[in-house]
């Protein structure tokens, strides 16, 4: 690590206190972005094949634009009139089926998240909710009581955790319709548990892509005996949508719409507005209501008109530049591409994902499928320095995630591909 990130390192711990992370041992001293790249303060250039929050590109310039002409006319707060929000939830809702067309503008994922629980205690009367044991939904007091990633240390009595989906190794030992059963038995079960704690059942929370947990290959259909479970016991399904929303699923604008279900809300946050600090909660015009009933909420800096525009313009470019069909073509290239890599390297056991946001199983023996937790950080700390920013998660964080800007191309997926291929046969497999 040179001078020059050892003081940043130090001032870090100085001005924002013990314990602030970074990604990679020797951490990116970032000054500059455009499209898929970014600059550090030495020169050196770095594909990014993680950051989804420059959905449509580092500084892409039409949503530069948008924000610095919205900026030097107005910026105030919604208790005044202003199109500019209602011309982007009317763009917004258009990409939902009905009855998905009221919003609520936020600044954050974690505080559409915390309002999502309050529509579900409003519209439901009850306070228990469901989340996945390996899941992580923001960082409110109420949204952290849901992580088991980073798990707070008083937990609530009225969330109830289950075990979260793997593909790779599913519950009960059997892959497809089995699994989703295994997994609706356990939705059953919390269900039960809260009711017996005096909570009832209030929602459901799940990120529709499951991309905290490993992103899962999971068919269609696949989730709907736990939503009729949880239906059926009077709450409601909230689809966190913050990760897979967008357009990065390829097939699909929202993650629900590729898993099959329609949610009765749904929470976005990151990639919202390229980067500008925007979140966002959809949901039907009751839910709304009875949330509007119940609780009084309001947002100084949620759908501002700075933040309208910017919104508005990334929505724009993902739908005018065909981002999502780059995203399908361009991650089907770049998941044949980890798939002939595994034919070289044992070390692969699973590639899968859909669209721009894909990676590849690491486990020391395709046999026993046990995980690579610790070679896969090395991995992703090789790929660093070899220029090229990814990542790992998953339940036994063993699994490369790969989540680029959606311009990305299959000449960068070709650099991300020879660099991995360089990385994985100068690492050593250990435990």
């Amino acid at each position: 690590m040179n001078i020059a990130a050892k003081n940043l390192i130090d001032r870090r711990a100085r001005l924002l206190g013990p314990n602030v992370s970074t990604f990679y041992e020797e951490p990116v001293h970032i000054v500059r972005g455009e499209g898929v790249w970014v600059w550090d303060a030495e020169g050196n250039k770095f594909l990014d094949c993680y950051n989804n929050v420059p959905h449509v590109g580092h500084c892409h310039p039409k949503v530069v634009e948008a924000i610095c002409q919205q900026a030097g006319t107005l910026n105030t707060h919604t208790r005044y009139l202003h199109e500019g929000i209602l011309d982007y939830v009317e763009a917004l809702t258009d990409t939902f089926a009905d009855p998905l067309n009221t919003a609520i503008m936020t600044c954050t994922g974690s505080e559409a998240n915390d309002i999502a629980l309050r529509m579900a205690r409003g519209i439901t009367g009850n306070t228990g909710v469901i989340a996945t044991d390996h899941t992580y939904h923001g960082n409110t007091m109420a949204v952290s009581q849901l992580s088991c990633t980073n798990p707070p240390p008083d937990r609530w009595d009225n969330v109830a955790f289950v075990p979260a989906p793997d593909s790779y190794r599913p519950l009960g030992g059997e892959p497809g319709m089995a699994h989703a059963q295994a997994f609706a038995a356990e939705v059953e079960k919390a269900i039960a548990d809260l009711k017996a704690r005096g909570h009832g059942l209030a929602a459901m929370i799940i990120c529709p892509y499951f991309a905290n947990e490993g992103f899962p290959t999971l068919e269609k259909g696949w989730l709907q005996p736990a939503i009729d479970a949880v239906r059926k016991a009077g709450g409601i399904v909230i689809a966190d949508e913050v990760q897979p929303g967008f357009g990065r699923l390829g097939t699909d604008f929202w993650g629900h719409q590729k898993a099959g279900f329609l949610p009765d809300v749904v929470t976005m946050g990151k990639p919202m507005a390229n980067g500008h600090p925007v979140g966002g909660v959809v949901t039907s015009m009751d839910i709304m209501s009875a949330f509007r009933k119940n609780f009084r909420y309001f947002n100084t800096f949620g759908g501002n008109p700075v933040s309208a525009a910017a919104a508005h313009a990334t929505l724009k470019v993902v739908q005018e530049e065909g981002l999502m069909e780059n995203a399908r073509t361009v991650g089907d290239y770049a998941r044949d591409g980890l798939r002939r890599l595994a034919e070289t390297h044992a070390c692969i056991g699973d590639v899968r994902g859909s669209g721009l946001f894909f990676g590849a199983e690491m486990v020391l023996d395709r046999e026993t499928r046990a995980p690579a937790t610790a070679f896969t950080k090395k991995i992703a700390n090789a790929m660093r320095q070899k220029g090229v920013l990814l990542n790992f998660l998953g339940i036994h964080y063993n699994a490369l995630k790969i989540r680029p800007p959606l311009p990305f191309t299959k000449e960068q997926a070709d650099i991300l591909l020879e660099r991995l291929d360089e990385a994985l046969h100068e690492t050593p497999l250990e435990p």
